[in-house]
């Protein structure tokens, strides 16, 4: 069975969708080290225009109203912000990344997943791309910062399955950022939350192993530059003379 090319075309906007550890903080020693930016310059490594990169985080967020940790988030939610942050801007590379805060908060896996449903299908029903969505990270302060002391390692499993099975029903991509962290407490701040400047490496590198597997856009230039070298050359005429003899 041939593999599915989820997207051909180069990449022209790309916008994440998230939390702090989208927009960045005091844990990471420039914006420059932040997740989405390293995901933004793998893909311009790739191709020949540079993809137009949007980080649309906001630190201390829940995914909308019915969390219980939004009266003490910082506002606005993902619900009350993605038309503005994501549709109007019409990206073609989508990258959801909620789940942490909510998770932390407590809140019911069941009415996460139906939030989270209703901005993935409402953003593929506007534009035209790819979606991403990438589970909760891995933490290690997990009794800390009241009202975001309710979560834990089984909290995040669960959390976690919920959004791969909202990728598989709604045909978006899946980066389990949670396994590329390992568990490893040293990829981890010492405000036991967010991820460091190698867990930020670790966490763009398997959001970007994503997309290069099931992207063929990503290959393109390459592809081209091997096409007239030398060692191509060597290589295929190989291939002929042993498919004649």
């Amino acid at each position: 069975m041939s593999k599915k090319d989820w997207w051909s075309k180069p990449f022209r906007t790309m916008i994440v969708l998230g939390e702090s550890t989208v927009e960045g903080g005091g844990w990471i020693e420039s914006q420059e080290y932040r997740w989405p930016d390293v995901v933004a310059r793998l893909i311009n490594s790739c191709q020949d225009e540079p993809v137009e990169y949007h980080n649309k985080g906001v630190s201390a967020s829940v995914i909308s109203p019915r969390s219980p940790g939004y009266e003490a988030s910082a506002k606005p939610s993902a619900m009350e912000h993605y038309e503005e942050d994501v549709n109007a801007l019409q990206p073609d590379l989508f990258i959801l990344a909620f789940g942490l805060n909510d998770m932390r908060a407590g809140m019911n896996p069941e009415d996460f997943r139906e939030e989270m449903a209703k901005i993935i299908t409402d953003v593929k029903e506007r534009c035209d791309c790819l979606t991403v969505l990438t589970n909760v990270y891995h933490m290690t302060g997990f009794e800390w910062y009241a009202p975001f002391d309710r979560g834990g390692v089984e909290q995040t499993l669960i959390y976690n399955e919920v959004i791969r099975q909202l990728a598989e029903r709604y045909e978006c991509l899946y980066a389990d950022v949670w396994s590329g962290e390992g568990e490893a407490p040293w990829v981890i701040h010492r405000d036991g939350v967010h991820a460091n400047f190698v867990g930020n490496l670790l966490i763009a590198h398997r959001v970007f192993e994503v997309l290069a597997n099931n992207c063929s856009c990503l290959s393109l230039r390459t592809r081209a530059k091997d096409e007239g070298t030398e060692w191509t050359k060597t290589a295929e005429s190989m291939k002929y003379i042993e498919n004649k003899y």
